[in-house]
């Protein structure tokens, strides 16, 4: 990544004293005056102060296929996290530059696996023999850095989102005999019990283990070889919290991100993308009544946008996803106002050859229908 700040750009320490009323006005007088030059993606975990000012919001996949609808754009200021600018830098259409509000704006699961460990572990399952002996696809989720994204187009492989792993499962299982799934087991899991894959037929790798923690014999025998990494907001719902819910208000339907654990899916109801939940909600009848298990921003902006429905968060304690919420309307602010200043700042740029290979695995993705 390359960072690339201009001397004419504003001090990010003056927009903390201004009252929201009046960053909200600054943002949208800066949106007026860039014009078609801006365009604001935010992802819909994204505090409500802020995206409201999105011309598009979505999934992860949803915002990479966005990415390229809007060539003539300058600019793209992408709230979310780091890996998602990442990706739009990648996908642009043309020269436009990706700038993320707050670098600080990561993803607890994406820095679970590096491209040195993915690295490793691909030499480890060469050494065995099993890269060889059997035709193995690495796939990564969205949710992992350019580097990782890049090995899995120069290795053969693909990227995945909760939007497309079943779609993707289906041509990948048919084409390949193991598939390495990261950064995510439980998506890994979730979607290969969809396909009928039996536990005992899936192993996690742990990349501080010889050999992820398994036998040679475990490897050979294992269709799926999940990497140990997880959602942190995600992994907080407990199949407790399923029971419980379901013991308050009888007749409740339960409907849960596929990142949650595999008892928590196990005792759903229902279970998909972040785009699936919001398309369940919305096509549900009045009166209904929902736990939805994701993050904490999403659910309070369903209950708002549907309030014939009777909408709640699955656990009762708070499920935010705080690398998000750093992009608040102050960098927003600072970030449009440098611009209109003459400066790019928090400009995300993936190397090219990086970039290269990441944007094979990536039009893989986006060819899966």
């Amino acid at each position: 990544m390359t960072l690339a700040v201009e001397a004419k750009a504003p001090a990010l320490e003056d927009y903390f004293g201004l009252s929201d009323a009046e960053l909200h006005a600054r943002i949208e007088a800066a949106r007026r005056e860039l014009g078609t030059r801006l365009v604001i993606l935010g992802h819909h975990y994204q505090r409500d102060d802020v995206i409201c000012h999105a011309d598009y919001t979505g999934d992860s996949f949803k915002l990479s296929q966005l990415t390229v609808e809007r060539p003539a754009a300058e600019f793209i200021v992408f709230c979310g996290v780091h890996f998602m600018a990442e990706s739009a830098d990648i996908l642009k259409p043309g020269s436009q530059k990706v700038i993320l509000p707050d670098l600080g704006a990561g993803c607890s699961m994406a820095d679970m696996a590096s491209v040195e460990q993915v690295e490793d572990a691909w030499e480890q399952l060469t050494e065995i023999g099993l890269v060889g002996d059997f035709r193995v696809m690495p796939i990564t989720y969205m949710n992992s850095t350019a580097a990782i994204k890049a090995f899995c187009g120069e290795h053969g492989g693909v990227v995945c989102t909760s939007s497309n792993a079943v779609p993707l499962f289906d041509k990948s299982l048919k084409e390949a005999d193991k598939l390495f799934f990261f950064p995510d087991q439980h998506l890994g899991r979730n979607t290969g019990v969809k396909f009928g894959i039996p536990l005992e037929q899936m192993v996690v790798w742990d990349p501080f283990k010889e050999l992820g923690g398994n036998t040679e014999e475990q490897l050979r025998n294992a269709r799926l070889i999940l990497w140990k990494g997880h959602c942190s907001v995600h992994g907080r719902f407990r199949a407790w919290h399923v029971d419980q819910v379901r013991k308050e208000v009888p007749g409740i339907k339960v409907l849960v991100h596929p990142e949650c654990v595999r008892e928590v899916v196990e005792q759903s109801d229902l279970n998909g993308s972040t785009e699936f939940i919001i398309k369940t909600i919305a096509a549900a009848p009045a009166g209904s009544a929902w736990a939805v298990g994701t993050e904490v921003n999403l659910v309070n902006r369903l209950i708002k946008q549907f309030p014939d429905k009777h909408i709640r968060l699955l656990a009762p304690d708070l499920c935010m996803c705080a690398t998000m919420y750093r992009i608040a309307p102050q960098n927003l602010a600072w970030a449009l106002e440098s611009l209109l200043a003459g400066a790019v700042v928090n400009q995300i740029i993936v190397p090219e050859e990086t970039a290269r290979w990441a944007r094979v695995a990536l039009d893989r993705m986006l060819a899966i229908k």
